[in-house]
């Protein structure tokens, strides 16, 4: 799975899931203070990615992120350790 990919799941789940105005998605994009995601919806959207990666995030790795780049590299080196 490329990083394109997995950009478009999360961009798509942002979207669907949280309502967010897909011009507001950028990969330089900070997820808590530009898209206003909060923990629980964190939470959601690791699970998410689980269902369509079938890769989990660990709450280390996301406590790391800032950005939607940061989350799709946090992604990718996951699938890469698999």
């Amino acid at each position: 799975m490329s990083e394109k990919e997995i950009y478009e799941i999360l961009k798509n789940a942002l979207v669907t899931l949280f309502e967010i105005d897909e011009s507001k998605i950028k990969p330089e994009s900070l997820i808590y203070e530009d898209l206003q995601i909060d923990s629980i919806d964190a939470v959601d959207l690791v699970d998410h990615i689980k269902k369509k990666t079938g890769h989990r995030l660990e709450p280390q790795d996301f406590k790391a992120v800032k950005t939607i780049d940061d989350i799709v590299k946090a992604v990718v080196k996951k699938l890469e350790a698999n």
